[in-house]
């Protein structure tokens, strides 16, 4: 489960930056959906690397 959803994850990453990349070199703006997307990339990114912290940080410190 944790292989689909690393798949999953950095696919979308991929699309998201290619496309946003693509936009800002024809000087387009990005349409709704693309910044939906990548805030939500952004703060499962964000969740993922707290959650993460707290695991490595409770490991460590024996809790």
């Amino acid at each position: 489960m944790v292989e689909f959803a690393a798949l999953t994850y950095g696919l979308l990453a991929s699309v998201i930056l290619s496309a946003a990349q693509r936009n800002r070199k024809l000087a387009k703006p990005h349409p709704p959906l693309l910044l939906y997307m990548g805030y939500l990339l952004c703060g499962l990114s964000a969740g993922l690397a707290l959650a993460l912290g707290y695991v490595g940080l409770s490991g460590l410190l024996g809790a």
